[in-house]
């Protein structure tokens, strides 16, 4: 199994469905190869989504014969509890609250909510106060969920 050959298909196929790669992750051995995609979209990804990625993921792999072992595949969005990675991740989440490190070395935190995106700066407010953040700036980013 090639892990360069898998990535890149993966993100080919990902892409062909009009969203973005977050992540994969493959572990198991050679009893059972676990493959989880991990894929984002600005206004997000459904199960119909994933069931469509998983099919097409399916059939290339077993056409170009890219894992010789028995295989899962988990396609998901990220879910909440992953940080964010790519600036187009953010604006389905405008008006909700972030959990930010942010700095040279992520030595700057910040609770606050995003309150828009303008180019790849992110503004987040806190109370009457607005702070604007370059998105290369952020370190780490994560969405808290309030019910």
């Amino acid at each position: 199994m090639e892990k360069v050959q898998i990535n890149s298909k993966i993100e080919e196929i990902v892409k062909a469905h009009g969203f973005f790669l977050v992540d994969v992750v493959l572990r198991g051995d050679n009893h059972l190869r676990i493959i989880e995609v991990y894929m984002d979209g600005e206004k997000g990804v459904t199960a119909v989504d994933c069931a469509n990625v998983s099919r097409d993921l399916n059939e290339a792999i077993q056409t170009l014969n890219l894992i010789e072992s028995n295989y899962r595949l988990d396609i998901s969005s990220p879910g909440v509890d992953r940080p964010l990675k790519f600036l187009e991740q953010y604006q389905k989440h405008i008006n909700r609250k972030f959990e930010i490190e942010y700095g040279a070395e992520g030595e700057n935190k910040l609770t606050a909510k995003l309150a828009g995106i303008d180019g790849n700066d992110l503004l987040f407010s806190v109370k009457e106060t607005e702070y604007r953040i370059n998105f290369s700036d952020i370190k780490k980013a994560k969405v808290l969920i309030s019910f």
